[in-house]
């Protein structure tokens, strides 16, 4: 596994934000907004995005909105190809329907979280990712235990790839000694940083991808740190990493969504409230947040 730029022929690979949602007061997605902030990404060194990801509460959206949400991500990318729809749903021909209707709106790929609706053994699993894949377009695997409860430790994921199934790994377990040994089990297998706060660390193991959440607030310095992280330039990285770590990490708490919203917010840009059951920060947490994110900005990232 080497660290590459985004080329169309592997599109999971670069930086891919998985984009957050704005919503307006109603709580209706606004989708000039949407449309908008996606080119603003693109145009600050960022690859591609993932919508209907966990960050952009996909879980909230009806099936209209979800839709229509890939729609709006792909002609403001300007090609498909950059656009990697989240298609998790509790049943498998759910998750395949939705594969189609992202290679159908010409989408490059797509994540797939493993079955969570109950703690899925490993056959299940592949028999999950098994009929996503027969949509056709390249799927991306979402490990996720900490939510999900079910791990797609690397065994399991050197079978999915195996299988034919596969083609890369969102890795969010935040253990980035299974980097090393994916490396052993599934050579061919692309690692995708999966949690802001390992960067560095999954970078410097291989990693050739960043599944990302606060370049929503921050992208041409979260770009900076990626590129110098996957081209072993520590001298770079290391000082960007050190800076914005103590922002990066609200990335991987459970008010994740919030948090970089409310981080857009501070910073200009259109992050705007969440869908019940979610609810606002507040108190100290909403300060924590604030805080890193004043650091970030006096510190001069963007």
């Amino acid at each position: 596994m080497t660290a590459t730029t985004w080329n169309a022929d592997r599109p999971w690979r670069g930086i891919m934000v998985a984009t957050a949602l704005p919503l307006r007061e109603d709580l209706s997605v606004d989708e000039d907004a949407y449309a908008e902030h996606v080119r603003w990404l693109l145009d600050n060194g960022c690859d591609g995005v993932v919508p209907n990801g966990s960050l952009g509460e996909y879980q909230t959206l009806t099936d209209a909105e979800r839709a229509r949400v890939v729609r709006i991500a792909v002609e403001a990318a300007g090609d498909g190809a950059r656009v990697m729809p989240g298609v998790s749903a509790y049943g498998s021909a759910e998750a395949r329907r939705w594969a189609e209707q992202a290679g159908e709106a010409g989408c490059g790929s797509v994540l797939l979280l493993p079955p969570n609706a109950y703690r899925a053994d490993a056959e299940a699993v592949r028999a999950h990712y098994a009929e996503a894949a027969r949509a056709g377009v390249p799927v991306v695997a979402y490990n996720n235990p900490i939510d999900t409860k079910v791990d797609l430790a690397p065994a399991l994921l050197a079978r999915l790839h195996g299988d034919g199934h596969i083609v890369a790994v969102k890795e969010f377990s935040g253990d980035v000694r299974r980097a090393w040994e994916l490396a052993e089990l599934a050579p061919e297998l692309d690692l995708l940083i999966g949690a802001d706060d390992v960067l560095l660390e999954l970078a410097v193991a291989g990693a050739v991808g960043w599944i990302a959440g606060y370049p929503n607030a921050f992208p041409a310095t979260c770009a900076e740190l990626y590129h110098a992280a996957v081209a072993g330039d520590l001298a770079t990285a290391r000082p960007l990493y050190r800076s914005l770590h103590s922002l990066l990490r609200w990335d991987s708490k459970t008010e994740f969504v919030q948090s970089i919203k409310l981080s857009m917010d501070l910073v200009g840009r259109r992050g705007g409230p969440v869908r019940p059951p979610r609810a606002p920060l507040t108190g100290e947490t909403r300060n924590a947040v604030r805080t890193a994110t004043e650091k970030a900005v006096a510190d001069g990232h963007r």
